[in-house]
């Protein structure tokens, strides 16, 4: 997949907190099936399932070695779709830079209204 397709199947995949707990083990050390199932209350192959999903976003690859099947996390995909949030994130720091701005000027202000308000020489 290529582009935005690419990325959509990043945030499916990451959409789910087994597979992102599976990609936050990755990240500590590649792991067999059975090593990623420890700490999940799941089975193998729900486990193998996830994988499956993690592999056709290429947020992993998985290479055989004997008889074992290790996962690898892939970290190009994963920034990718980082530097896709942070287009956002400095959208809305630059939104809310403004909305302080604004809420500082309104706030200055907000005293000389008041005391306007309570001149006695101002008819009301």
């Amino acid at each position: 997949m290529a582009g935005t397709d690419q990325l959509s199947a990043v945030f499916s995949a990451l959409a789910d907190p087994t597979r992102r707990a599976i990609v936050a083990e990755l990240a500590e050390r590649d792991a067999t099936v059975t090593e990623l199932t420890a700490p999940l209350s799941i089975s193998m192959p729900a486990v193998s399932r996830h994988l499956k999903v993690l592999e056709r976003a290429a947020l992993i690859s998985r290479s055989r070695s004997g008889k074992w099947r290790a996962s690898h996390l892939e970290a190009a995909p994963l920034r990718e779709a980082a530097d896709w949030i942070e287009r956002y994130r400095r959208f809305w720091d630059s939104s809310l830079t403004r909305l302080d701005a604004h809420l500082a000027a309104v706030q200055a202000a907000g005293p000389a209204t008041d005391r306007m308000a309570d001149d006695p020489r101002e008819p009301e």
